[in-house]
């Protein structure tokens, strides 16, 4: 193992040292914070044989979850080459569609009692280690809404799923890794532990997990525009928050100087690991704008209407390769602001 993740004051440390060490970008300060992308998708597979079609192939007509898995990987040094020192990776994925209301297919590690798939986290551990020899940090995440059906309204099940994939991931010996509870714990959640108002148990029920005298570093995100609540922020080891809808640069300024004033809160690193907002040409965006607030931002990229498969990182099949305009344009922003 190779690359220990850890958190000082509000910024972030690798192998001791402070990420992007010493770099300002007009005049804004870069060392500590950890510019990310979304690929919750890079172990996705669909175990519902009546759905899994949908998501052959262009070249192929057939689905290959580890034809999936291996072309995210083979990308991986190319988007660290461009300062991108962080991705998020989802044991529930997202929707294949950017947008999903009805999510029919499977994309679950996680079986109804909280057991672990090992197909799945079989792809994760190729991921872990690849990400882990190239110096870069994994923000994983456990549960996504679209999936939480799989656990059948059982809050038990769900706990043990926590315990699973924590003991898990303590047990690969890495120490590249954030974990994520779930993703946007406010939008379309049933079951109360993974709501705003219980998913700090969640968080605490990880943080107390330990192997060796190692835990994980633990929060969980927010839909697009909203801020962390105060029962979160006294548990959580950083802070995620989302831009997605957000069009005002101005907004995020202003999500960031929130986080910081939430009633137990204390200097924490901030990260938004989603956002949809582009404009990677325009003089001010949600990008500058978060980095200039001293908070991660993260690039959320999906295959619009009409758009061709070599738009989009979520949706599926992946296109993993930096192969649109607008991939080109976060990742040239990314590689300008970080100075790699």
């Amino acid at each position: 193992m190779s690359t220990k993740v850890e958190i000082q004051g509000e910024g972030f440390l690798i192998n001791g040292t402070p990420t992007y060490e010493g770099r300002e970008w007009h005049g804004k300060k870069i060392e500590g914070l950890l510019l990310n992308t979304r690929m919750v998708q890079g172990i996705f597979d669909d175990v519902n044989p009546d759905t899994v079609q949908q998501f052959a192939y262009p070249d192929t007509g057939v689905w290959d979850a580890d034809r999936n898995t291996s072309e995210f990987i083979d990308m991986l040094p190319t988007y660290k080459a461009h300062g991108v020192l962080a991705f998020d990776i989802n044991l529930q994925g997202g929707s294949p569609y950017g947008y999903s209301t009805d999510q029919p297919w499977i994309n679950s590690a996680f079986e109804s009692d909280g057991s672990l798939r090992p197909a799945f986290m079989n792809r994760l551990a190729r991921v872990l280690k690849a990400a882990d020899e190239l110096g870069m940090v994994v923000i994983v995440g456990l549960f996504y809404f679209g999936q939480e059906k799989v656990f059948e309204g059982n809050e038990d099940a769900v706990r043990k799923a926590v315990d699973n994939a924590v003991e898990w991931l303590l047990a690969t010996g890495h120490e590249n890794l954030l974990l994520e509870i779930n993703n946007e714990c406010n939008i379309r959640y049933e079951l109360p532990v993974m709501r705003p108002e219980g998913v700090h148990e969640l968080i605490e029920r990880a943080r107390a997990i330990t192997l060796d005298g190692r835990r994980l570093l633990v929060g969980t995100s927010y839909g697009g525009g909203t801020i962390p609540g105060s029962n979160v922020a006294r548990v959580s080891d950083f802070m995620l928050i989302h831009g997605n809808a957000q069009e005002d640069p101005n907004i995020i300024r202003e999500m960031v100087k929130k986080t910081r004033q939430v009633e137990g809160y204390t200097p924490k690193p901030i990260l938004f690991n989603e956002d949809d907002h582009f404009d990677f040409d325009r003089p001010d965006n949600n990008f500058i704008a978060a980095v200039g607030e001293y908070a991660s931002w993260g690039y959320f990229d999906y295959r619009m209407k009409g758009e061709t498969f070599e738009q989009g990182y979520q949706s599926v099949p992946v296109n993993w390769g930096i192969s649109s305009a607008r991939k080109r344009g976060f990742f040239g922003l990314a590689k300008e602001i970080s100075g790699y």
